[in-house]
């Protein structure tokens, strides 16, 4: 095997700085024009990274979509279900004509969907109705009354 002349690797050992001039030049990040997104989005300081990596990154894009309503609703059985447990803790009584009288605003519901059936007569408040819950609140004796949100 032939000698090496020098050794495989020459690490600067015994030089303060590694090549780098003053202490204090290799150290933080000034060294790399800054920390993460600094000087792309002012002036043209890596602006060759910013056209070859982010080019969408400036400008307006698409819409956005107005956010949709959303509703707290319950079905038909449910208030039902309601109904019955406060029938039983002597809360809901009916009125002279016979009806069961539930606000469903006090109880946090929005809407009335037409799923399953009602047991009994109810006056049923709340601020909106499904067309077929409101066909089938009539068709089963009850009353839908709708409630307006105070302007």
């Amino acid at each position: 095997m032939v000698t090496r002349k020098d050794k495989k690797s020459r690490k600067y050992r015994g030089y303060r700085t590694h090549g780098y001039g003053r202490v204090g030049q290799h150290r933080k990040s000034g060294s790399k024009g800054g920390v993460g997104n600094a000087g792309r989005k002012s002036g043209k300081h890596k602006w060759s990274w910013v056209l070859r990596y982010e080019p969408d990154y400036f400008g307006k894009y698409g819409f956005r979509r107005p956010n949709k309503k959303h509703y707290k609703s319950i079905n038909l059985n449910q208030i039902s279900n309601i109904a019955y447990s406060l029938i039983e803790k002597g809360v809901l009584k009916p009125n002279e004509n016979g009806y069961y009288e539930i606000d469903l605003t006090e109880f946090g519901y929005d809407k009335v969907l037409s799923g399953g059936t009602l047991n009994n007569k109810f006056i049923i408040k709340a601020k909106f109705f499904s067309e077929k819950a409101l066909e089938k609140i009539k068709s089963l004796g009850s009353i839908p009354v709708m409630k307006h949100a105070p302007s």
